[in-house]
């Protein structure tokens, strides 16, 4: 699976954050319900926490897709 890059402006961003900025969900709603459906995976793990803290680094599974949270250059 090919990992995609989402850039973050700060250190911390929750799960249901960055799943609508990547643009896998559309709305905050949605991302809470597919979180708590089990659908996302953090590091491996399956994560039903949408306020899930992710920091650079961290490996977020979801929708078929490999999505690597990044800190924004500059920021």
């Amino acid at each position: 699976m090919d990992r995609q890059q989402v850039a973050v402006r700060d250190e911390v961003i929750r799960l249901g954050q960055f799943l609508k900025l990547a643009g896998v969900v559309d709305t905050g709603g949605e991302a809470k319900l597919r979180i708590q459906e089990g659908e996302a995976k953090v590091n491996g793990e399956v994560e039903t926490r949408r306020g899930r803290q992710l920091v650079p680094g961290d490996l977020v599974e979801f929708g078929g897709e490999v999505l690597e949270v990044v800190v924004k250059a500059g920021a």
